[in-house]
């Protein structure tokens, strides 16, 4: 799989690889391929049932050593989901530790219902909106980070509150989120990004 990401990013460059590669197992087969592994589904049915839709796909890639960082946030926060209920499983298509800017979680954070967002005020900021949630002290000194190897994946609920540094190394640090539904959750507003999701069933009805 990362031999088929090198040709990729070979073939549109690392500015785009970045984050816009967004719902490309559309059309690259090895991305599809990930998205509907039977492990990555087992787990996920243990979490939603047996009744799982492929919400979306997306490449999260940060290149060292730089300052783009992913702030504190919650992953459905701007997806305009009713109910909102969405679990992420991070594909590691290299290996992702501290020195390269691994995922960092606040455990238990999903339980607090989805929080309110303000604008990022550092510069770098990846995500689509430059939104960020104000975690104090005591919750940041909480933080677990999420150490990979290439081809190991975590899992998280959609209200989790996760960031991640800098890549302080000269190593890419590149990850494939999977976005994962029940089919009774629905879209009733516009994205982030001003699009309708192209959810595909990938196991049951």
């Amino acid at each position: 799989f990362r031999h088929h990401f090198d040709v990729l990013e070979a073939q549109e460059g690392q500015e785009k690889c970045q984050v816009g590669l967004v719902d490309w197992h559309l059309t690259h087969d090895f991305i599809w391929q990930i998205a509907k592994h039977p492990k990555i589904l087992d787990a996920i049915e243990q979490l939603i049932g047996p009744d799982i839709l492929l919400l979306a796909t997306h490449f999260f890639c940060k290149y060292g050593p730089q300052n783009k960082f992913v702030a504190w946030h919650q992953d459905i926060t701007y997806w305009g989901l009713e109910p909102s209920l969405a679990i992420t499983a991070w594909y590691a298509i290299d290996d992702s530790n501290i020195e390269n800017g691994c995922m960092q979680v606040i455990p238990g954070t999903h339980q607090a219902g989805i929080i309110a967002h303000g604008k990022s005020d550092q510069e770098g900021n990846l995500l689509s909106i430059n939104q960020e949630i104000s975690v104090n002290e005591t919750a940041e000194n909480s933080a677990v980070d999420i150490v990979l190897k290439a081809g190991q994946i975590s899992i998280h609920h959609g209200h989790l509150i996760h960031g991640s540094l800098p890549n302080q190394s000269r190593k890419r640090r590149c990850g494939l989120t999977l976005r994962y539904v029940p089919p009774y959750v629905k879209q009733v507003e516009e994205n982030s990004m001003g699009r309708r999701w192209q959810s595909i069933l990938v196991r049951g009805e």
